[in-house]
């Protein structure tokens, strides 16, 4: 069985900071791309950050560069969302992904699997 536990969502104001955390169980961690994407009403799940098995790769969406990081402890096998300034534009349900290859194919192919996102809303 494959689990993948988010934590760490809430309501915040504009420019504040939020921490999300993915706990996994049941998954080869260390060999697996990981990364988060996010969901709108109305809009499609798109990607956000992702990193490489051994850490050494990131790759973020336009939009969050400079004001999140990812990063990963492969000892807990559990990946990180550092989220600083917060917009309104980033209210979304966020979602942890797995990827058995790297972290361009999960940015261009998502995940294999999936957590259960958490609510992020930031207000003006």
């Amino acid at each position: 069985q494959v689990q993948l536990v988010e934590s760490g969502g809430g309501l915040v104001q504009a420019g504040d900071s939020l921490r999300l955390s993915c706990a996994t169980a049941g998954l080869a961690f260390s060999s697996y791309a990981m990364g988060w994407f996010r969901q709108a009403p109305g809009k499609e799940r798109e990607f956000v950050a992702g990193i490489s098995w051994s850490g050494a790769n990131t790759y973020y969406e336009d939009s969050v560069k400079g004001r999140f990081t990812i990063s990963r402890d492969n000892g807990k096998n559990t990946v990180y969302l550092q989220m600083n300034s917060l917009k309104p534009e980033d209210t979304d349900v966020y979602y942890c992904a797995a990827k058995s290859g790297s972290v361009y194919a999960l940015a261009q192919y998502a995940g294999n699997y999936w957590g259960q996102g958490p609510q992020v809303t930031v207000s003006s």
